[in-house]
């Protein structure tokens, strides 16, 4: 891939993810009903949505800084890891007739950080090289 395709793919693939966890963070910080039930649901109502909310938020500015694209996409796949265990084990795919859909948009959301952090897998690494010598 050219330099440009990568970093074409790389942005686009961000920008998706963010979007994504952007649009739920007025569900969980409102209270929305939906959002309300499906945390019940997890028995983390009300600190576990509002935490969510908060991590998601961070994550996705994460992923919009070129600085920190790498941490973001890392923290977007842990989220989204978790989030697609919780609807597989407890909540279900389907959450209040949704048809799947936050499922569906939790595995978008994990398949765009996946590989943008394959893409960007080295910063990680430079950064772990200069913790180890401090």
């Amino acid at each position: 891939m050219s330099n440009k395709t990568t970093i074409i793919v790389s942005w686009s693939l961000r920008i998706i993810a963010a979007i994504i966890l952007l649009n739920t963070l007025f569900f969980k910080f409102s209270a929305h009903p939906e959002s309300v039930a499906l945390f019940t649901k997890l028995g983390v109502e009300p600190w576990g949505r509002i935490a969510t909310g908060v991590i998601e938020l961070i994550t996705a500015i994460l992923l919009i800084l070129p600085a920190t694209k790498a941490f973001g996409a890392l923290s977007a796949a842990g989220v989204m890891l978790g989030a697609i265990a919780s609807h597989i084990f407890v909540v279900g795919i389907e959450s209040n007739n949704d048809g799947g859909q936050l499922f569906y948009m939790a595995l978008l959301v994990l398949i765009c950080s996946l590989i943008v952090l394959w893409m960007h897998r080295s910063e990680l690494f430079i950064f772990l090289q200069k913790i180890q010598r401090k």
